[in-house]
């Protein structure tokens, strides 16, 4: 039997695809190894966000063709994308797909056993306008299943490399979301992330329907689904008719990650974001209206060039003022191909590092006022795995519907269940709390809102 082994890097979209090819060399009769065994085939899911992302790939795919030279090496993803032929430059590769046309990797493969030449099945993925269909029934990870609902971006942010990478906007078919979505019940999932390179643009490329549509409909629809998060959406993709199923939905969780990078409207303009500060406060007012208790995750970029003292501490002030409730800080770092990394006034290591510092201070603060808004209630939790740090073999660990990290005594037919536990003591990275009880089906449905 032929084994293939997979290593991915990047985001959480770079995940699902790699469980999708995975699904084609199943359907092929392969069978999967661990990627540090030896094995026929190796991909290699690669990311091309920042340099260093192109670095690590090239780093991983010599791993590959190190550990067995008669392997067949193929590469994927952003980097094979943006990049194909210094990939192909690495002597030992053997097939590059970039990020469509994944369906054609076993009949590269088998050509290239055949032929023996290194094959180059990169297309222009700006001349994309569909959504390429790729079936994920379950996931290695029992507990959270990624649902891809859309591909590229349209936005084309001065620091970003992505549209280049991934193409312009296409949106999932609905009944092609709906189906998979039933699927991943099925195998028991009872919560769903929508996932995408910008997920929230979603049906911005169809006729009279949208993504406050597909909430419903994945609502109405889904016979069994629980939970359904948004695993990130730009403040401009927040429509009123988006903050209106939140309101009144019973299964989109009270959590929302949109990402800010720069809470300064002269550093945003700079960065070609499709927003003001006012307009973002007054989305963010709106949101917390329609879900009181939400908790809003974002990302921040910090020492993007020309970023003075002032515009820093208008972003600090905005994130303190609006209580996110964690962020992702980055410090800016150049994108070879970007317009931001042609700008003067780079800002120095030093600053940058400081600003980060300062920032992830703000976010620890922040997210432990969150959690303690919470001491004393009761949530309802999904465990997902044992939890490592502690001594305790009884020790769980699983997400709120809100996001809050839950560590509390439990056991291993609890994992992906929905269970209530009472958070004992708020804090940051985890809350500890108390098993309560494990939901019934119908009871689960009635979900936070209703308590």
């Amino acid at each position: 039997m032929a084994t293939v082994a997979f290593h991915t890097l990047g985001c959480k979209v770079n995940h699902y695809e790699t469980e999708a090819i995975w699904q084609l060399f199943k359907a092929e009769n392969y069978e999967r190894v661990d990627f540090e065994a030896k094995s026929d085939v190796y991909v290699i899911n690669t990311c091309t966000v920042t340099n260093t992302g192109d670095k690590k790939s090239r780093q991983i795919i010599r791993r590959a063709i190190r550990k067995n030279p008669d392997a067949v090496i193929c590469v994927t993803g952003c980097y094979a994308q943006t990049s194909p032929a210094e990939i192909l430059a690495i002597p030992g590769v053997d097939v590059v797909v970039g990020t469509q046309d994944r369906n054609k990797m076993i009949p590269y493969i088998e050509q290239f056993k055949q032929e023996r030449e290194p094959i180059n099945g990169v297309g222009n993925i700006m001349k994309s306008r569909v959504y390429e269909e790729l079936d994920v029934p379950a996931f290695t990870d029992r507990t959270r299943a990624s649902l891809k609902i859309q591909e590229g971006c349209n936005n084309f942010c001065t620091f970003c490399i992505i549209p280049w990478a991934r193409g312009l906007m296409r949106s999932r078919k609905p009944d092609e979301v709906i189906r998979q979505a039933q699927q991943l019940v099925d195998a028991g999932y009872k919560e769903i992330v929508l996932t995408g390179i910008h997920t929230g643009g979603y049906g911005e490329d169809m006729k009279d329907y949208n993504l406050a549509m597909l909430l419903r409909d994945l609502e109405e629809n889904v016979v069994g689904l629980k939970r359904i998060r948004i695993s990130s959406i730009e403040a401009s993709q927040i429509s009123d008719e988006v903050v209106e199923v939140l309101r009144t939905s019973k299964k989109v969780v009270r959590h929302l990650h949109i990402p800010l990078q720069s809470g300064s409207d002269t550093v945003l303009k700079r960065m070609r974001r499709k927003y003001t500060m006012e307009f973002f406060g007054e989305r963010l007012r709106a949101l917390k209206d329609a879900l009181p208790g939400l908790a809003v995750t974002s990302d921040v970029i910090v020492g993007f060039p020309g970023e003075t003292e002032e515009e820093f501490m208008e972003t600090y002030d905005f994130i303190k003022e609006h209580q996110f409730s964690e962020l992702h800080v980055f410090p800016y770092s150049k994108r070879t191909g970007t317009p931001a990394a042609r700008m003067e006034d780079q800002v120095d290591e030093d600053v940058k590092n400081d600003r980060v510092h300062r920032l992830i201070a703000l976010s620890d603060q922040l997210a432990k006022e969150y959690a303690s808004n919470f001491e004393n209630e009761v949530l309802e939790v999904i465990p997902e795995e044992r939890f490592s740090e502690g001594e305790n073999e009884d020790l769980y660990v699983g997400y709120t519907d809100n996001y809050l990290k839950v560590v509390f005594t439990g056991n291993e037919e609890m994992v992906g269940e929905i269970v209530k536990i009472k958070i004992t003591k708020a804090g940051y990275p985890y809350n500890e709390g108390q098993f309560v009880k494990v939901m019934k089906d119908e009871e689960a449905t009635s979900l936070s809102k209703a308590q």
